[in-house]
């Protein structure tokens, strides 16, 4: 068989991760440097990097922001102490919070309102697990898997609902779910799915060429919980080996010796130049041959946030 690329669409850079960027460039437009975020603004290690050389400074929290500074929160979400302390700081913000994890955060708000006890599957210390957690944290309880499912408690077995963090693996998430549901009959269920269109169809594209494949690179960042995803889901779903990238340059030729066919995605909140550089460096090494597969065409945005609308940006 002859060398070749099977890339996944949809890959890359999702509506959330679009707003969210796109805020940041134009907080720089139109107040200047610097521009303070809160943690990454999405997690991928080229979109930081690139916005810091344009004068953008990442806080890990709001107290080390200047008081009165503007501060721009990050696509994954903040907790309701997070906004306090920037009021009392009498910081500017911005929330460019993805509007699918606002979503779950206002489920989280509603349901325990209801007298609903809340089992959040996620994995703990992640930054949007915190976000959603802060929102209610003497009726949520985190359950990072399926091994933490036994170790749950609740107080009212007859009012208890699930809801998961936006960039989860489907297929594991509702293992987890289905446990809880055997321990818990009377689980309630969201009204809607948690977990990000986005999310969904990258990891449907993948699972689609993964069979095919003989190894599978990933093009995100260590911390992308949604690129981690996307090589768990290659594995599972047939590829021999499957790898996780920042950049080409990372790409160990020695690891792609026996390999024909190899494929390529990326997380959600990588971009698209990424990719386009790992197509380059795999044609020059003889993967010339490149098969776009699509499983599903993705149309989504999301408005600005109100704040950048409103003062003319």
């Amino acid at each position: 068989m002859s060398k070749r690329v099977l890339l996944a669409s949809p890959r890359g850079s999702c509506a959330g991760v679009d707003r969210a960027v796109e805020t940041v460039e134009k907080a720089l437009e139109h107040h200047g440097s610097p521009v303070y975020v809160r943690k990454e603004i999405v997690h991928n290690k080229h979109v930081v990097r690139t916005l810091e050389k344009r004068g953008v400074v990442f806080v890990n929290e709001a107290t080390d922001v200047p008081e009165r500074a503007l501060v721009v929160f990050s696509a994954h979400g903040v907790s309701p102490a997070v906004h306090e302390q920037a009021r009392q700081r009498e910081l500017r913000t911005i929330d460019a919070t993805c509007p699918l994890v606002t979503k779950v955060h206002n489920e989280v708000n509603r349901f325990v309102n209801q007298g609903y006890e809340i089992l959040l599957v996620g994995h703990e210390g992640h930054e949007e697990v915190e976000g959603t957690y802060g929102e209610a944290p003497d009726h949520i309880q985190i359950v990072n898997d399926a091994a933490s499912v036994d170790a749950v408690q609740v107080r009212n077995p007859d009012r208890v609902m699930w809801l998961s963090q936006t960039t989860l693996s489907v297929d594991e998430t509702m293992q987890v779910v289905n446990l809880l549901k055997k321990r818990f009959p009377n689980l309630q269920d969201p009204p809607s799915d948690d977990i990000c269109f986005a999310t969904s169809n990258r990891q449907a594209a993948i699972r689609a060429i993964a069979p095919e494949c003989d190894v599978v690179l990933v093009v995100g960042s260590q911390n992308s919980s949604n690129s981690i995803r996307l090589v768990e889901v290659a594995l599972a779903s047939g590829a021999a080996n499957a790898y996780l990238v920042d950049y080409a340059e990372q790409v160990d030729i020695y690891r792609l010796d026996e390999a024909d066919t190899i494929g390529v995605t990326s997380g959600a909140s990588t971009p698209e130049i990424l990719v386009r550089d790992l197509l380059e460096w795999l044609a020059k090494r003889g993967w010339s041959d490149v098969e776009e597969r699509v499983a599903t065409v993705e149309t989504q945005t999301f408005a600005l946030p109100r704040y950048l609308k409103h003062s003319g940006t």
